[in-house]
């Protein structure tokens, strides 16, 4: 399915299973059914185009609220408006929900968002009262995002695009949403006192040279740890 339509696709829960679905055209309909050499077809209903918009809601975790931008947020928290796009990070993972909970435990101060996607991490630290606040990634699509989302929400950030192995930036805390393999190889490339990790499920525990777990927080089958110097 990727193959055949890599501008996205849908996944539908059934009683037998999975239904994977195209919104597609007359040519689209023939390579499906080539491909798997079977398949239905139906009219689609009026205002598709908008359906994706259904599976982005509003989060809210602390004093943060993280939502979309045709969401209309509380008056009584910290708002982070993230439009959804290319970049990873959009608040409802249960990675980037127990990372915004342990950013809101460290006391204000420079930070680093490694891995930083949509800027969702980021953003969040800079309302916060983190300053100053970098966001670094290895994908040019995620600088962006993170630079758009930044200006959307009025906060000043440093975005840089940065290579697997280059060593970060000081900073006095890092936040790092990302896979297991890349957060063991943080130690060798980050300068920061306190570390909060994430990207990896419950089973997985990275134990990095030069620091002590302080916290471990999990959600729904994923972990996330706050790490402080030795």
């Amino acid at each position: 399915m990727l193959e055949l339509f890599p501008e996205g696709f849908e996944e539908v829960e059934g009683p037998g299973g999975v239904e994977l679905a195209a919104y597609t055209d007359a040519a689209g309909e023939e390579r499906l059914w080539h491909f798997f050499g079977s398949g239905d077809g139906a009219d689609v209903e009026a205002g598709w185009e908008d359906r994706w918009r259904s599976f982005h809601r509003p989060i809210r975790v602390g004093r943060l609220w993280v939502g979309p931008p045709w969401e209309t947020a509380p008056d009584d928290v910290l708002v982070v408006v993230v439009d959804p796009g290319r970049a990873f990070g959009t608040g409802a993972h249960p990675t980037t929900r127990l990372c915004l909970e342990l950013l809101q435990e460290l006391e204000p101060g420079s930070l680093v968002d490694v891995g930083c996607g949509s800027g969702v991490l980021a953003v969040a630290a800079a309302r916060l009262g983190h300053a100053p606040v970098l966001g670094v990634d290895v994908e040019v699509p995620s600088i962006a995002a993170t630079r758009e989302n930044a200006a959307r929400n009025g906060v000043d950030l440093d975005v840089q695009l940065v290579r697997p192995d280059d060593k970060l930036p000081d900073a006095r805390a890092a936040v790092a949403n990302i896979s297991i393999d890349a957060v063991r190889a943080l130690p060798t490339r980050i300068t920061a006192a306190t570390l909060i990790t994430s990207g990896y499920f419950l089973s997985e525990s990275p134990d990095l040279a030069g620091y002590e777990r302080a916290e471990r927080r999990t959600y729904e089958g994923w972990a996330a740890d706050l790490h402080r110097k030795a």
